[in-house]
């Protein structure tokens, strides 16, 4: 298949050679048509993004950044296309009949402009690839910005999963998701405003940042007799109590099991020093939490989101290592405190938080998977399996489902009253913001599908503003969230009794 992509000829960026590579990767041929475009290009855009990437990212480039190398390098349009990318706002010729003509809309509006109005107008845009010849939009989703630094930081995040869209419309041949409803067309404001905000606010997180562990999360749990969130959509009944943590390290991730007769709940344990996770097990008796954390696996990468499950009867582990492209499974040799690595089950993959579950006979496994740019919770990639370990083939549809709001696993799956459900991450207001309640209304090799019906936010139960992981084991109940942790011992002291809990975190 020989794809034609249709780019601004005046401005050439560093996200069309990820573009390109992630379609060359999929078997693509690729051709280049440099377009001259009657579109005024916003006045200082160009030196705005200059000044961030010298004071905002300290040089480090990102995908907004002008590429004029890469358009003397791109291989010329010489070939009647089977497809055309269109990138731009310029009506289509009419002489050109490819089977398929695309074109990326940014809240419903085509070309580069109408992402950046979209950003400066205060949010991300919602993303459809649109068929310009049968008029249907084969893909839509809407990016999350986590990772994003700036104007050029939101540019680079909304192409990046732009071109994850682009490829899933292009491997899978037709519609895949339902079109999402754009936004109400947003106030057009000044970018240069929008990048001096930018510039203040990341100050301010510096300055934060030299005064405050951040993020500094911790765990919260209850007993409770009823089915608790899963039935009440709330964070309502038995008060939560924080885990206590040192001063300098955090806890994440709760994952619990009962064992040989024992509960422990597994955790994702970082030292703020050292700014590398692993996994340690935290015992869990009638009245609580018993003893100190144990440290269970540790490896030379970052390890969290320690994914639970027996098999076999023997219990597994299934750590985040998405930092290596691989998925590894560990078995428990002596409970709770030695585990050794048992085997890959993807490799090449750039997965979080993989999370299975056993469906009509079959494994499917989900996580949240990244392309190698962009934000690192609005992606959901699904793979299926006969044997839990493996062979692991990728869903038909890939990716699953591109959105911020419930794409990203937080948790076990569950079923309730003949239905499953999951977990989700609603990373709307940032990373981990809250937890969606997901009903799985559709799953095979296929065909997925899910509707949220909740969405559980932090507040006077849980203060502070993260809730992004849900789980339990019989009668003990486990979230998860951030707070303020000053650095300085004095500044700690100095603090009431419950207001860092209570305190809003960043």
């Amino acid at each position: 298949m020989l794809v034609e992509l249709r780019f601004d000829d005046r401005r050439p960026r560093r996200w069309m050679r990820h573009l390109t590579t992630l379609l060359g990767d999929a078997g693509m041929r690729l051709q280049i048509a440099w377009v001259s475009t009657d579109a005024a290009r916003p006045a200082g855009v160009e030196a705005l993004l200059d000044l961030e990437r010298l004071l905002l990212r300290r040089g480090r480039p990102c995908g907004a950044d002008a590429d004029p190398a890469y358009a003397q390098e791109s291989r010329p349009a010489q070939h009647t296309p089977d497809v055309v990318v269109d990138f731009t706002a310029m009506p289509r010729d009419p002489a050109r009949t490819p089977r398929l003509y695309l074109r990326p809309l940014f809240d419903g509006l085509a070309g580069e402009d109408a992402a950046l109005a979209a950003i400066v107008g205060g949010d991300l845009p919602l993303i459809e690839i649109h068929d310009d010849t049968s008029g249907a939009i084969l893909w839509s989703g809407k990016p999350s910005g986590e990772a994003v630094e700036g104007l050029g930081g939101a540019l680079a995040a909304v192409m990046a999963r732009t071109a994850t869209l682009l490829r899933g419309a292009l491997e899978s041949g037709g519609p895949s998701a339902a079109p999402q409803p754009c936004p109400t067309p947003r106030t057009v404001r000044s970018p240069a405003a929008f990048v001096l905000r930018g510039l203040a606010s990341s100050l301010a997180r510096r300055i934060y940042r030299l005064c405050c562990y951040s993020p500094h999360w911790r765990i919260g749990w209850r007993y409770t007799d009823d089915a608790g969130i899963w039935t009440s959509g709330d964070l309502s009944g038995p008060a939560w109590r924080a885990v206590p943590s040192p001063a300098n390290r955090f806890y994440a991730d709760p994952f619990p099991v009962t064992w040989k007769g024992r509960t422990f709940v597994f955790v994702e344990e970082l030292d703020h020093h050292v700014g590398k996770g692993f996994i340690s097990a935290i015992e869990f008796g009638a009245d609580g939490p018993v003893g100190a954390a144990i440290p269970v696996l540790e490896e030379p990468w970052h390890l969290s989101y320690p994914f639970l499950m027996v098999h076999q009867d023997e219990l597994w582990m299934i750590p985040e290592s998405s930092a290596r492209h691989e998925v590894t499974i560990y078995r428990c040799v002596q409970f709770p405190h030695r585990w050794e690595r048992h085997t890959t089950l993807l490799s090449g993959v750039e997965l979080a938080d993989a999370t299975i579950v056993q469906h009509d006979g079959r494994h499917y496994m989900f996580g949240a998977t990244r392309d190698g740019a962009g934000g690192y919770s609005d992606t959901l990639s699904i793979y299926h399996a006969d044997d839990l370990f493996g062979p692991w083939r990728p869903h038909a549809q890939r990716p699953a489902l591109v959105d911020r709001a419930s794409a990203r696993p937080a948790g076990h799956f569950v079923h309730r009253n003949g239905r499953l459900w999951r977990p989700v991450q609603d990373c709307t207001h940032g990373y981990g913001s809250a937890l969606g309640l997901a009903e799985i209304t559709e799953l095979s090799p296929t065909r997925f599908g899910q509707t949220v019906h909740h969405t559980v936010t932090p507040g006077p139960r849980w203060p502070g503003r993260k809730l992004h992981t849900l789980n339990r084991c019989g009668r003990l109940e486990l979230i998860d969230g951030t707070t303020i942790q000053p650095k300085i011992e004095a500044l700690r002291l100095s603090m009431r009794p419950g207001e860092i809990a209570a305190a809003p975190s960043r």
